[in-house]
């Protein structure tokens, strides 16, 4: 399951892990600069795929550059461990992140709605899959 989150030149733009876990891909990717409002963006534009290994599933985020954004950051590498909400980079002047989660996920807000970094709940795990129920963040 694909969740996009678009940014602004009004919103922050730091990013947080959606969830805690050891980095298993940091790979940066060169690439355009069209609008990331267009679903070919997340293919064609610069961007930072980050995979992170939570215990039993993984959940991937993207880091995609927009018609404004041309500088992403990343602080990661593989091997890091980080907490659910960390601060792991930020894309200057906004543009898209993807997280990709297990198809199962169970999602908690809707197409439109605003989310704050680090503390807005965006899907919630299934319980087969984990000891525990755990939530993604923003």
């Amino acid at each position: 399951m694909r969740l996009s989150i678009f940014l602004n030149v009004f919103d922050v733009h730091v990013n947080r892990s959606p969830v805690g876990g050891v980095v298993k891909v940091c790979e940066f990717r060169k690439g355009e600069f069209m609008n990331a409002m267009k679903p070919e963006s997340v293919l064609n534009n610069e961007q930072t795929l980050i995979t992170i290994d939570a215990g039993g599933y993984e959940v991937s985020f993207k880091q995609i550059a927009g018609l404004l954004a041309r500088r992403i950051v990343c602080n990661l590498k593989v091997g890091d461990r980080v907490e659910r909400g960390q601060r792991i980079g930020l894309i200057k002047f906004g543009s898209r992140v993807d997280v990709l989660m297990p198809a199962a996920a169970n999602l908690k807000v809707k197409t439109g709605a605003r989310v704050k970094g680090g503390s807005t709940v965006l899907a919630v795990l299934p319980e087969q899959s984990l000891r525990n129920t755990t939530a993604v963040v923003a």
